[in-house]
């Protein structure tokens, strides 16, 4: 077997950098070679430190010196993960929001796909751990969570606060809610064009006395757009939630979501994926599952974009009763359906701490005796 180090690097030029848009050799991901006899040992530094992306990019460099240099290679890969703090001057950044420690935004790339069901029930579970939080509904078309809250008829009080009047959010069940809906006539459409629909946006984000929050959770509209941008215009986001259905049509959509938030401008951490109505149990077969969308389609598609998948919620009828009647099904003590959202919050959580932990100091919060959640 006869081969130089040089071959060993033009096998990797074939292998492209996460995100890049480059070879792993021209993004210098690759810091050291060495070779001995029929050995050769790769260095690979990344920045995702998600165990799936260190998973795909050792495979893909076995696979490339398998294939353009020999079979019989033996392939080490140490993979280091390295988050650089480089600076974008084109970057949007946001105004921070005094005592509130994370913002985490709930998007999905299209309608009906639930996004609004799970951040109910995410901001349910996270004051059940005992976390002060807030959710801000900032589908300005279709609003929803005054409902799922149980708080149609309420309005917002104006409070005093350093001598300027906000807006004082509305609590239920632990949480404090702001939501156009409080101020829309329900049976009117709300037409507005987009800089009507961020200056509302602005001032529900800071002309509110939200006090002290461990996390501000954001219900984004569908899609992307205006809206969007507004919202990481307005405020720095510390990660994104998308949530998807497992079926093609609307993994195609989620997938345009997340690329929305790691464009460069952008770049906001995506914490992963959710996939909501995953599969089907009646009442009467409570082992049984019937995957009615597919199966497995946002896993697949957290994998492929190398991002995590937070978990499954299936598709349940008392969790539409329970929305509908603004009782969240994850205010249910012991039962699995509740058990699945505790889950899936944990692991957003968990990733939030990953990110955190490459933050500067003064970025961390102060969730790390978390119960059940892990930032390894």
């Amino acid at each position: 077997m006869s081969f130089k180090k040089q071959d060993i690097y033009k096998a990797l030029e074939t292998i492209t950098a996460p995100g890049e848009g480059k070879s792993l050799v021209e993004n210098e991901n690759i810091t050291n070679v060495v070779t001995f006899g029929d050995e050769v040992i790769v260095d690979v530094t990344i920045a995702n430190p998600s165990l799936q992306a260190k998973k795909k990019v050792e495979v893909e460099i076995m696979k490339a010196i398998h294939q353009h240099v020999d079979q019989k290679i033996d392939v080490k890969v140490n993979v280091k993960v390295e988050v650089q703090q480089k600076e974008n001057p084109n970057q949007i950044r946001g105004k921070e929001i005094p005592n509130i420690q994370n913002i985490i935004a709930i998007a999905s790339g299209k309608g009906g796909v639930g996004k609004s069901t799970i951040t109910s029930n995410m901001a349910v579970s996270l004051a059940k751990m005992g976390f002060k939080v807030g959710v801000l509904d900032a589908d300005v078309y279709g609003p929803s969570q005054h409902l799922m809250f149980d708080v149609e008829k309420e309005k917002p009080l104006a409070v005093n606060v350093n001598g300027r009047s906000k807006m004082k959010p509305i609590e239920s069940y632990g949480v404090k809610l702001l939501s156009l809906g409080f101020f829309t006539d329900p049976s009117q459409a709300v037409i507005w064009r987009g800089p009507m629909a961020s200056k509302a946006l602005n001032q529900l984000i800071f002309d509110a006395d939200w006090g002290e929050l461990d996390f501000l959770l954001i219900d984004l509209p569908p899609g992307t757009g205006d809206v969007h941008l507004s919202i990481v215009q307005a405020v720095p986001i510390n990660g994104a939630v998308v949530v998807s259905t497992p079926q093609n049509i609307a993994l195609a959509d989620a997938k345009k979501g997340v690329a929305m938030f790691q464009q460069e401008s952008i770049n906001v951490p995506v914490l992963g994926i959710v996939e909501n109505m995953a599969y089907f149990t009646p009442a009467e077969l409570p082992n049984n599952k019937y995957y009615i969308f597919g199966k497995g389609g946002a896993k697949n598609l957290a994998e492929d974009i190398e991002t995590s998948f937070l978990g499954e919620i299936p598709l349940v009828q008392s969790i539409r009763e329970a929305g509908d009647v603004g009782h969240p099904v994850a205010l249910q003590e012991n039962t699995p359906l509740a058990e699945a959202f505790t889950e899936v919050t944990k692991e957003m959580v968990s990733q939030l701490l990953k990110r955190n932990a490459n933050l500067p100091p003064t970025e961390v919060v102060r969730i790390t005796t978390m119960s059940g959640c892990s930032s390894k």
